[in-house]
């Protein structure tokens, strides 16, 4: 095999490679809604966590805001932790 067959050899692979790697690559829609799904899975649990600590704060006597503080706290570690959950996968 003598040295332009090689080379050859070598720029179709390289050709092959970078076909591949353009057709692997994510579009613009996907990317979209991969990072649309990021933000749901944040921000559901933080707003869910401040609707049932409003509610709650709601039965108690008095002004207190120390449920919706603690329930939105709370979604936001369950948020952190499903988008972590997602983004392992």
């Amino acid at each position: 095999m003598n040295q332009y067959e090689r080379l050859r050899k070598q720029v179709e692979r390289q050709a092959r490679r970078m076909k591949q790697a353009d057709r692997d690559r994510p579009t613009l829609l996907a990317q979209t809604a991969y990072i649309g799904t990021l933000g749901l899975l944040f921000v559901l649990p933080v707003v869910a966590g401040a609707y049932l600590g409003s509610w709650l704060d709601g039965l108690a006597a008095g002004y207190s805001i120390r449920w919706t503080l603690s329930m939105i706290f709370l979604g936001v570690m369950i948020g952190a932790f499903n988008v972590y959950l997602f983004i392992k996968e």
